[in-house]
Order: structure tokens, then sequence, then C-alpha cells
């Protein structure tokens, strides 16, 4: 099974935040924002040309107490790395820095605003063309 796309629900009161961080955060992936809601209430993220697959909605409450753990896919190890250097200078907060987790599985760990556990994994050789683990 592929997933098509996953949305985001989050506060009104942090909209804005939560926006800012992910379009700074998700940067070194390719994702840009390519979709505005008429109301302004929905962005749409794509990476390159793929589809819209990644979407934050502002929703009416004060406070959303479902958190999520996201995973995206990184380039390279490099990518790992920018991320979680964009993702910690937007606002978040730091949940484990880029390393090797298991052999073959370097990844990095950020806390968006609103405490959503987002990480970048690379499963692919090192950078140096050596195997991990």
């Amino acid at each position: 099974m592929v997933i098509h796309h996953l949305g985001l629900k989050v506060a009104a009161s942090k909209y804005a935040e939560v926006l800012a961080w992910y379009e700074a955060a998700l940067a070194p992936l390719g994702y840009k924002i390519d979709f505005h809601g008429p109301k302004g209430d929905v962005v749409g993220f794509r990476d390159g040309d793929g589809n819209l697959d990644w979407w934050v909605y502002s929703v009416d409450v004060d406070e959303v107490n479902i958190k999520i753990h996201l995973a995206f896919e990184g380039f390279d190890e490099e990518s790992v790395k920018e991320f979680y250097k964009e993702a910690i200078k937007a606002g978040g907060t730091d949940n484990g820095g880029p390393g090797l987790r298991a052999p073959n599985f370097y990844a990095a760990f950020v806390l968006d605003p609103v405490g959503n556990n987002i990480e970048v994994v690379y499963t692919g050789p090192s950078s140096s063309g050596s195997k991990r683990g």
C-alpha cells in the first residue's frame, strides 16, 4: 500500500507558526507550498513534480490533543542533517539529532511547534560509499 497524502490539523492559534516551521524544515527535501485554500485555512505541500502529499489545516479549536509521528524520506545523509538544522532554526525542538539508529537507518527527529514528532530518514548507502552498521 502506498500513501497518497497526509493531513495535519492544527489549532487556528498556532496555524501560521506551524506553516512557517514546515516550510523551513521541509525545504531541504524539496517541499514547497503549492496550494492555498480559498479561505486561507489549508495549504498543500508538493515535493518537485509529485503529488500535493502533505497538507496542513487550520481548525477552530485551541487545543489538538492527538500527536503524530511522521517520517519523510531523505535523499541522503546530508538532507537528513539539513532538515534537522532548518527545523531547529525554525523553532522546532530536538527529539534526536542526525545519526545512525540501526544498520542503514540514518535519521533525525524534531518536534514541530505543536509537539508532533517529525522524522527524516535515509536508508541508502553512507555518504562515504561504505556500508553502514
